[in-house]
């Protein structure tokens, strides 16, 4: 019967599987250390935390697997004075993993219930520079400003025009662009002199980005 907790060996599978997969970055995986995964997910999965699989989570959504929040992350190129923003809270995972590499990290949420939660357990391990906001990805408010790094946790069909005009010079997003049924692929863009510069990485699956606070949970 599987454990309701992780053992020790399942933590360092999860480490090994990362690098293994080509995560090099030691800041990135000392991050992925020092997160415990099982606080994020529900009491049900936590066995399961450190498999390298997504695990659902309440209204809906799910918490991404492991290697794809660090690949996220690693292609962000964070550094430690960067201001950082989130679109999809989600469990609050990832945002924990962006704060240990980070000045500043905003996320915004769609899902009171989520928001919530997160905001619960980013405040129990001590995430002070993470500020979980109830909103709507497609529509930031102006007072948000801009930011060094973008990441976006919900597939959009496309990336608005507006969210990368938040992005600072030579700033980094990455987002998982394509409809819900079909391919995905996470897409990283940076912002030069000249413009904006994209790159296709890697096929994903991620649910839907939706616009709008959600009316109910």
């Amino acid at each position: 019967m599987q454990s309701s907790q992780p053992t020790p060996h399942d933590k360092m599978m999860f480490q090994l599987n990362l690098r293994q997969r080509g995560i090099s970055d030691q800041a990135v995986l000392k991050a992925m250390g020092d997160v415990p995964r099982e606080l994020f997910v529900t009491s049900l999965d936590r066995g399961y935390a450190y498999r390298d699989t997504p695990l659902g989570i309440a209204c809906g959504q799910t918490i991404s697997q492991p290697f794809v929040v660090a690949y996220m992350t690693e292609q962000l190129d964070l550094e430690p004075g960067h201001r950082v923003l989130e679109i999809g809270t989600g469990s609050g995972y990832q945002a924990a993993i962006l704060s240990k590499l980070s000045r500043e990290v905003v996320t915004l949420e769609r899902f009171r219930t989520l928001a919530d939660r997160a905001r619960l357990v980013l405040k129990e391990l001590q995430c002070t520079n993470v500020d979980v906001i109830l909103g709507d990805g497609f529509d930031l408010p102006e007072t948000l400003g801009t930011f060094d790094r973008i990441m976006v946790t919900a597939a959009m069909e496309e990336i608005p025009e507006a969210l990368l005009g938040r992005l600072e010079p030579n700033g980094i997003l990455i987002a998982p662009v394509g409809p819900m049924n079909d391919r995905q692929f996470l897409i990283r863009v940076i912002r030069t002199a000249d413009g904006f510069e994209r790159q296709e990485l890697v096929a994903v699956r991620f649910v839907p980005a939706l616009q709008g606070i959600a009316r109910e949970l």
